[in-house]
């Protein structure tokens, strides 16, 4: 049968500001390890440490822009700008940093699959996140 998500879970964020991250799907609100689906909501300026994730993210971004770092084959730096009506997929393994540089900040959807951790992130030192 059918199971109804009355409401997300609010869930505590990483980051140089407070972002909005609420859960419909996933390990605290559904117990689900398999994937999480939460309605995520930075302000401008937001940046978060960098990590090396054991899953596979996929964001939609709905309003603003999204900037999602990562390293070529050399090492670098490179970014992308997610905008209104596009979406990224990042994969497990690949070291990558968000954050939302426009003032407006940015409101996206994040599916991870397996389901999001704090155990499994791998989040960077926060001094590295500026």
């Amino acid at each position: 049968m059918p199971q109804l998500i009355s409401q997300p879970t609010r869930i505590a964020s990483a980051g140089n500001k407070p972002k909005l991250i609420d859960e419909f799907v996933g390990r605290v609100n559904t117990r689900t390890d398999g994937v999480s689906v939460a309605h995520m909501g930075s302000p401008g300026g937001w940046v978060e440490p960098g990590q090396t994730p054991e899953f596979d993210e996929y964001t939609v971004v709905l309003k603003g822009l999204l900037r999602v770092e990562s390293k070529d084959v050399t090492g670098s730096v490179v970014w992308q700008d997610v905008r209104p009506g596009q979406a990224i997929v990042t994969h497990r393994g690949e070291w990558i940093r968000y954050s939302t540089p426009e003032p407006e900040g940015a409101e996206y959807i994040a599916i991870c699959r397996p389901a999001f951790s704090m155990d499994t992130v791998h989040r960077d030192d926060e001094e590295k996140a500026s």
